[in-house]
């Protein structure tokens, strides 16, 4: 992870999508314990995660939901990172607390059987603002909104989302300095 973080940005054989990407992409540990803090502090909470990666993000979520009484729904492009992703929560005993889904986010969202209490959005940055569309009309009252990246790599992508979600009604949100930084946002029914 930290060789990744301070190597050049290369883009994967076969592009983004391309099904070849071994790179982790992980949050730090810093940014996990973090995750792990907000959603310990929820009452039965539905977690979800966009962007499954190898799951080292789930498995801070998952260990937050298993002591909170809730579970996460996580989703991932690639199946083949899906997959490692489950082994690993198996491994570390918290595939009970974790639905796997493969496929597009954005499509997916929609199909979510219940509203969600916390989210993590951790994509590629031109799909945070179609994400954020989608999963609005999704959230619970008091839901909080996490993003991912805001200060590295930023970029123009990351700034629409942050201008977007702090122009939602109802959404509350701040900027903060953990890990690559992190737009934390909650949502007050209007």
């Amino acid at each position: 992870m930290t060789a990744e973080r301070q190597g050049p940005r290369e883009e994967a054989p076969g592009g983004r999508d391309g099904g070849q990407d071994l790179r982790m992409r992980a949050i730090g540990p810093d940014t996990g314990r973090f995750l792990n803090t907000l959603v310990r502090g929820l009452d039965r909470p539905h977690v979800l995660e966009l962007g499954t990666s190898f799951g080292y993000s789930g498995l801070w979520l998952a260990d937050a939901a298993r002591a909170a009484g809730g579970h996460v729904t996580t989703m991932e492009f690639h199946g083949y990172k899906s997959e490692f992703a489950e082994r690993k929560a198996s491994d570390a005993g918290l595939v009970d607390y974790i639905e796997f889904m493969v496929g597009d986010a954005v499509e997916m969202i929609g199909t979510l059987r219940e509203k969600v209490d916390f989210v993590f959005l951790d994509v590629w940055k031109d799909l945070y603002l179609p994400c954020l569309e989608a999963l609005y009309p999704q959230l619970n009252p008091g839901a909080i909104v996490v993003a991912d990246n805001m200060l590295r790599p930023g970029g123009e992508d990351v700034r629409r989302y942050q201008e977007a979600i702090r122009a939602k009604p109802g959404m509350s949100s701040i900027l903060l300095p953990i890990g690559t930084g992190i737009e934390v946002s909650r949502f007050a029914a209007s």
